[in-house]
């Protein structure tokens, strides 16, 4: 690994007892473990002198293992819990590494259910986070059709929440858009300055549509998988 890579570290927070989905982090998505697709784009950027999955779970540790993450510990009671943000979880993971006499400059953190993340992604995000003068680099996506056009209900009926856009043109507003929820590149010290992910200083990368899903449901894993082979094809 060379020096430059050694100064990263990719960390992927993978906690056990899924809701909504059981075993959600390493459930067999398109033939494999869905935890594999983030570990090993990570490992295929050749950007990382670690990655490593943070989770509770002996047996996510140990997929992760087999996908070819390092899991140097395990993650304490107060991050496996429910209302643990990403952000606490990665100030943990930090704070350890510092304990073993390891300190980076560039953190990314992957979810374990994004199997649309690629290397050439990551390479983009951290490529642009370490040209310029920014906290963090996030994917983000376009809302589908502009929420400036919103309906809302009020005392029963449906009204145009901002009714100063009724004649404005799709094409004419400006675009919105929102968090992947895929992956998170930040510069290591700012980071543990602030705390937080969504910084004032912050830039992102725009994905398709096509690949970016959120999975809740039976319904969206079935979606996901879809997309994938379409991102595949």
């Amino acid at each position: 690994m060379n020096g430059e890579a050694d100064k990263r570290i990719a960390i992927i927070t993978a906690r056990g007892g899924s809701k909504r989905i059981p075993g959600k982090n390493i459930r067999p998505f398109c033939g494999q473990p869905i935890l594999a697709y983030s570990v090993r784009a990570a490992i295929a950027s050749e950007l990382f002198g670690e990655v490593m999955v943070s989770t509770d779970s002996a047996e996510i540790a140990a997929a992760a293992q087999a996908a070819g993450a390092q899991v140097p510990f395990l993650r304490s009671g107060e991050t496996a819990g429910d209302y643990a943000t990403t952000a606490q979880v990665l100030l943990e993971v930090l704070a350890e590494y510092e304990k073993r006499g390891r300190c980076f400059e560039t953190v990314c953190c992957l979810y374990p259910t994004a199997p649309f993340v690629t290397a050439d992604k990551l390479r983009q995000a951290v490529t642009l986070l370490e040209e310029r003068d920014v906290d963090s680099v996030v994917p983000v996506v376009r809302y589908s059709f502009p929420p400036q056009r919103a309906f809302v209900v009020r005392d029963g009926l449906t009204v145009m929440r901002w009714p100063e856009h009724a004649a404005s043109r799709s094409q004419d507003l400006e675009p919105y858009f929102h968090d992947c929820g895929q992956f998170y590149c930040m510069k290591a010290e700012r980071f543990l300055q602030k705390k937080q992910i969504f910084t004032d200083r912050m830039l992102s990368v725009e994905m398709p549509e096509t690949e970016v899903q959120d999975i809740d449901n039976e319904s969206d894993w079935k979606l996901a998988e879809l997309k994938y082979k379409m991102m595949e094809n």
